[in-house]
């Protein structure tokens, strides 16, 4: 499985924060019963690691990764949870020479066309724009698009309900990244029902 196959499963790629362990199964469920089964877990949690290895035991129809990676070890330590990708929210030469010795499909984040040049340089066709509307949101996907027409993109960053269809309608975005079917205040309620809600507008 690789970058591409793992996008283009989903057309919203949920950026989850999971601060409780005993969250990352009924959420994962909840995603995987909406129609969303591919999971970025971010590393900005204590238990990220842990509730990446809860998704991935539990929850065979989720394609968990981690999100927020950057650090070089993190490649290693994602691949021991049991995730099977990974996402930064940037690109160093450390990332660069740590995502060639993993077998982790890479998504790295890029904020400029020279950024973009560089990822395209090292082998990357698939990027995350990232903040997408700090640079510059559906206006500088279609700039993007013409220099660059193998390139395609994840928009993550300011990206919700009333916008991403606007982007997915844009031949270079393969899906986008957001929150909002996942919501802090459910995931903290347990409010699953509402969870699967958010999942079935988002892919209807």
């Amino acid at each position: 499985m690789n970058i591409e196959h793992i996008l283009s499963s989903t057309p919203v790629l949920p950026v989850l924060v999971i601060k409780q362990l005993e969250h990352a199964v009924p959420l994962a469920q909840a995603l995987v019963a909406g129609g969303i089964k591919v999971l970025e877990v971010t590393l900005r949690t204590p238990v990220a690691l842990d509730a990446v290895n809860a998704i991935a035991s539990a929850v065979p129809d989720a394609i968990v990764g981690v999100g927020t990676l950057t650090r070089p070890e993190q490649f290693v330590q994602a691949s021991d949870s049991g995730a099977r990708f990974a996402v930064s929210p940037g690109l160093t030469r450390m990332l660069l020479s740590a995502s060639a010795e993993s077998e982790l499909p890479y998504l790295p984040g890029v904020f400029s066309p020279s950024e973009a040049m560089a990822a395209r340089d090292f082998g990357f066709e698939y990027l995350k724009l990232f903040p997408a509307e700090q640079a510059g949101g559906l206006g500088m996907l279609k700039a993007l698009a013409s220099p660059f027409p193998e390139l395609k993109f994840c928009p993550t960053g300011g990206v919700g309900a009333d916008s991403f269809r606007d982007y997915l309608a844009q031949p270079n975005v393969a899906c986008v990244g957001g929150s909002w079917v996942a919501p802090a205040s459910a995931i903290e309620s347990g409010d699953w029902d509402e969870i699967t809600r958010l999942a079935r507008a988002a892919t209807a």
